[in-house]
């Protein structure tokens, strides 16, 4: 019987475990403070639904097909935004939702693409420039809690297809040669470019090496600048980046991405699309990539409770400190030696002894396992100490 995990897929254990825990409640807690509301939603759903009308798209293709007993062709979700079609029915607008989830894409893995990853989705079904914008600020807010440095590439989908328009660039074609577009970081631009023959569009290459300033000329730039002066009132800096596209071509306005020097793929993206006939605007981020770039720790386990023979008074002392938040480790049946070792294996900061000297005193001897200091405090005094 094979134990070993499959490729793309990982466990994750200890320390590890521990941060992704820390990353997902500030991101939960993030979304929160911007007035969204939780969703969850289930993992595997009709194949033609997760589809959708976007069957042509890459990150389609790339979906995990199921078949039932019944014979029904079933998938993982790749995603959370096309659910967003049926949980958004009826609801109020704005309708501020997120979800943290797990999604899978049967894909090529390395070390930062994996076929099962855990994503934060944010959307805002009827909204306005001025939720983009916000909603800009909220991830800022999210990747500047994580100790996160990185920058906001923005672009306009209706300012691509005015280019192509433009350009003579046969309708057709708009969405393939979009789709190459968005490669141009990702692959040589000559590859690009012979990409592009195939459509008779390599002649708008020339148009993206340009600087800000060229793209003025072009109506829905000032959708662009419009954007820009309203991320000043909130304090996020956003840079224009002219041949950033985002495949999927169910965006029709604002799009972005989120790039770190740290990591050379995009750890957040996002942009406006349409659902139900509603102008819609949201983004996703992966909480794996997060967890890697990210210089927050963990909460272990704050304190290890080791009983000598005094169970019913360890028991009494625990309860007492979890119901102050304390998180405590309860050991009634180890040695004093392998209760150390353990306490030293799982990173624990505080050793609370309780035996017949503890108890006749009403004192309890506590060793910091990291200055190896040992204090008596009475159980008021304990409390201060510990918090």
């Amino acid at each position: 019987m094979k134990t070993n995990t499959v490729k793309g897929f990982k466990d994750l254990l200890g320390d590890d475990a521990v941060k992704r825990a820390e990353v997902r409640k500030i991101v939960q807690e993030q979304f929160e403070l911007y007035g969204l509301e939780p969703a969850e939603t289930p993992t595997i759903e009709f194949e033609e639904f997760v589809k959708g009308e976007e069957e042509r798209e890459d990150v389609v293709s790339e979906i995990f097909k199921l078949e039932d007993r019944g014979k029904r062709k079933l998938s993982l979700k790749y995603e959370s935004t096309f659910q967003l079609k049926r949980i958004a029915k009826n609801q109020k607008l704005p309708y501020k939702v997120y979800q943290i989830s797990r999604v899978f894409r049967d894909e090529p893995t390395s070390s930062n693409r994996l076929r099962e990853f855990t994503q934060g989705d944010a959307d805002i079904v009827g909204s306005s420039p001025n939720d983009e914008t916000e909603f800009f600020s909220l991830v800022k807010s999210i990747l500047d809690r994580l100790g996160i440095k990185s920058t906001i590439y923005i672009n306009n989908r209706k300012l691509l297809n005015e280019i192509l328009v433009s350009e003579n660039i046969k309708e057709k074609y708009q969405d393939n040669v979009i789709q190459e577009l968005d490669k141009l970081d990702k692959l040589p631009k000559k590859k690009v470019a012979d990409n592009l023959k195939k459509f008779g569009a390599e002649k708008i290459l020339k148009i993206f090496d340009g600087n800000e300033k060229d793209f003025e000329k072009y109506n829905f730039y000032k959708e662009i600048k419009e954007l820009k002066k309203l991320c000043k009132f909130y304090g996020v800096k956003v840079e224009f980046q002219a041949n950033l596209a985002r495949g999927l071509s169910y965006y029709n306005g604002t799009i972005f991405e989120i790039k770190t020097n740290e990591m050379k793929e995009t750890i957040c993206g996002g942009g406006a699309y349409s659902i139900g006939g509603i102008q819609s605007f949201g983004f996703a981020l992966g909480l794996d990539r997060l967890s890697v770039l990210s210089s927050v720790k963990g909460k272990k386990t704050k304190v290890q409770i080791i009983s000598l023979g005094k169970d019913e008074a360890s028991i009494i002392l625990s309860n007492n400190l979890r119901e102050n938040g304390i998180s405590v480790n309860l050991l009634l049946n180890k040695s004093i030696g392998k209760a150390m070792d353990y306490a030293n294996s799982r990173g624990i900061e505080k050793v609370i002894f309780v035996g017949d000297e503890e108890i006749k005193k009403k004192k309890f001897k506590v060793k910091d396992m990291l200055s190896g200091e040992e204090k008596f405090f009475n159980e008021s005094n304990l409390l201060k100490y510990l918090k």
